[in-house]
């Protein structure tokens, strides 16, 4: 029976896709923007099977976000292998909105895939998504998009500079070689070598509805490159109906039989052109390379296919993730991440109280440097998460609880509070209550006015149960009897459509996918912590 690889390959908040293949094994690196560690590597041995293999950019030293804007930080990765070498060049974007755009690109490379992985080399500042490429002769090229602030143009075209591997260091001056098509947008540069010819493929048309993959040749490094006779490679932009949408920004891989495959970037909204909540993923197609020397999809379509024939290669199933931690061991879940900055035992850790994850409160939800939230991506259009929550506020500055988080300025957050009551002559009191915040655009609401009373009460059980646009929050003071709190909340709007619909006019960059995680917050500056239960997160 024939084997196939069953799309999205790599579910949920997992952007810009460069593949690389060493071996009989093949990694994938994406895109993590604010969230640290910065850049997600996966591995496979039969490009169907995949698991989460590390995240490098795990020191401050390699990766410093604090204070930058939501969805900038890590941008497009590319992960290549060269002389027992991985390389790994990525952009820091600082800050985006505007015609100015400050970011930088730099270099770290690993012996081994898990790393430790080097302290970073500084590139250049032209421009974002940085690939490298290592040609035949042994010289070895870094590409980028060229960053034009005129007359709000943005996109400047491909550059191309030759990256000394000795020296690490750039020699020269970039070059143009690639100007893009009526498309626009042209960004995502990977360049490629074969049958005499250099094949560029680059991202066109933006990352949403539009978007798709173009490739163009020329027997020169340099260029002039011809764009494809049937541009674009791939693109959904006429198919509102198709199952994978929003499709381009990719990388090719040849198989150890010579099979060809792209990896690229797609979506899958709740409804037709609609809100994407697990936001933009990664998905493979098969490539065929007709007697033109050209390449296309296997399907002789531009569109990509939710199913797809897979190599001939060792079937290499990986073990289930866990549906349930009880945070009984040491170490954090791989699939936590935390905002900005490292996942310190300072802040959060499973070790000062086991059987529990320990989280101190720092700044608010609406922070931009410290925030003390730990959250993992919802990769399904259906999900259901569930804590336990001990938490003692001592003020109304201080809260505690389960988030279901796109950036600083759109959440729903399930908290414990507290807020004083009584007269300054008979003395004050404690209450602790519980209520669901929303925040949509940087405005703050409450479901209920004063929330539900748990004064008294040591442990509060909660839970977010997501369908699709419909977010519902629960809790419970005696384990499995769940209560609703609040009403049905627009689950939809934890999306890069949503945010970036409700924009000022200005384009708001908005790149990510919803989260679901714990959190804590002590705005008096006193650090006041939560401890959790457990976590548990179940697609349906």
């Amino acid at each position: 029976m024939a084997a196939y690889i069953r799309n999205p390959v790599l579910r949920g908040f997992n952007p810009d896709p460069a593949i690389c293949r060493v071996g009989d094994d093949y990694y994938i690196a994406t895109s993590t923007f604010e969230w640290f560690p910065g850049c997600q590597i996966h591995h496979s041995r039969d490009l169907r099977h995949w698991q989460l293999l590390g995240r490098p950019l795990d020191r401050v030293s390699q990766l410093d976000m604090k204070g930058i804007p939501d969805s900038c930080g890590v941008w497009a990765p590319c992960l290549t292998y060269s002389d027992d070498l991985f390389y790994l060049v990525y952009t820091i974007v600082r800050s985006f909105q505007g015609v100015w755009k400050d970011l930088s690109n730099y270099l770290v490379t690993s012996t081994d895939i898990q790393g430790p992985w080097s302290q970073p080399i500084y590139l250049n500042s032209s421009g974002f998504d940085p690939s490298l490429f290592h040609d035949d002769d042994g010289r070895s090229w870094l590409l980028n998009m060229l960053v034009d602030h005129r007359q709000r143009k943005l996109f400047g075209g491909i550059v191309l500079q030759e990256y000394d591997k000795a020296a690490q260091q750039l020699l020269g001056d970039p070059r143009p070689i690639f100007a893009g098509t009526g498309h626009g947008c042209t960004e995502g540069p990977h360049l490629y070598s074969r049958n005499g010819y250099y094949y560029l493929l680059t991202a066109e048309g933006g990352t949403g509805y539009e978007h798709g993959m173009t490739v163009a040749r020329s027997r020169s490094i340099f260029g002039r490159y011809e764009v494809h006779p049937a541009n674009p490679l791939m693109s959904s932009r006429d198919t509102p109906e198709a199952y994978l949408q929003k499709t381009g920004h990719g990388g090719l891989v040849r198989t150890q039989n010579d099979d060809w495959y792209t990896s690229f970037l797609t979506a899958r909204p709740l409804t037709t052109r609609g809100r994407c909540i697990t936001g933009r993923e990664t998905a493979l197609e098969r490539i065929v390379w007709r007697d033109d020397d050209w390449p296309y999809l296997a399907s002789g379509a531009q569109v990509a296919r939710q199913q797809v024939e897979a190599p001939d290669l060792p079937d290499y199933p990986f073990a289930a993730k866990a549906q349930r931690l009880d945070f009984d061991t040491p170490e954090i879940d791989i699939h936590f991440q935390a905002l900005r900055v490292p996942l310190t035992p300072d802040w959060v850790n499973q070790s000062e109280r086991p059987g529990y994850l320990r989280i101190y409160g720092r700044e608010s939800l609406s922070s931009c440097f410290e925030q003390s939230l730990i959250a993992r991506r919802v990769q399904a259009h259906a999900t259901e998460t569930s804590t336990s929550v001990q938490f003692e506020p001592e003020t109304l500055q201080q809260m505690a609880g389960l988030v279901c988080y796109y950036n600083s300025a759109h959440y729903h957050y399930l908290h414990i509070s507290g807020d004083e009551f009584g007269s300054r002559t008979t003395g004050k009191s404690l209450r602790k209550f519980i209520n669901v915040s929303t925040a949509d655009a940087g405005g703050v609401s409450e479901a209920l006015p004063a929330g539900l009373e748990v004064t008294g009460i040591d442990t509060v059980y909660m839970k977010a149960d997501y369908n699709g646009a419909a977010l519902q929050f629960y809790f419970a003071l005696v384990p499995g009897q769940w209560q609703a709190i609040g009403p049905v909340l627009d689950g939809s709007m934890l999306s890069d459509d949503y945010v970036q619909e409700s924009g000022t006019g200005d384009f708001y960059p908005a790149f990510t996918g919803a989260f679901v995680g714990l959190c804590c917050q002590d705005l008096s500056g006193k650090n006041r912590h939560a401890d959790f239960g457990f976590f548990t997160h179940q697609e349906r």
